[in-house]
């Protein structure tokens, strides 16, 4: 631990050990002054980057006390399998959605189908184009 005060004490709970030197430089043992360490499980949402510029998608939930365990907790159950670039955890209770009732809201108007990509229909002439030029 360093000298300077950084407003991070030791923590009376264990401090989690990994053989994994990644997990331990996340010093799950410390805590902010004044933060309690509570004992309860709170749900995280876990969403998982696959690869740089892709868009997060949701993994999962995991049960954790701190957003630290949630990160530790997520990367060992949607991490080790495929390959992660990134993972992110948000208290399920600060996601915010609308009702159902409310679902009119999304309604796109039958004037509009230009948006949707199945209102044009190429697939017949980029295979005659390919068919004419041999490309495969």
């Amino acid at each position: 631990m360093s000298n300077h005060n950084d407003g991070i004490t030791p923590s009376p709970r264990p401090s989690v050990t990994s053989l994994d030197p990644r997990i331990n430089r996340l010093d799950l043992h410390r805590t902010k002054e004044g933060e309690q360490t509570n004992s309860h499980l709170i749900t995280w949402e876990v969403f998982h980057q696959e690869k740089r510029g892709k868009q997060p998608v949701h993994a999962g939930i995991v049960h954790a006390s701190t957003p630290e365990m949630a990160m530790l907790f997520a990367k060992e159950q949607y991490a080790r399998r495929g390959k992660t670039t990134n993972l992110w955890v948000v208290k399920t209770s600060d996601v915010f959605t609308f009702s159902y009732d409310d679902e009119d809201i999304f309604e796109t108007t039958p004037e509009k189908t230009f948006r949707d990509p199945a209102f044009y229909r190429v697939r017949e002439r980029i295979e005659a184009y390919q068919a004419k030029n041999k490309i495969q």
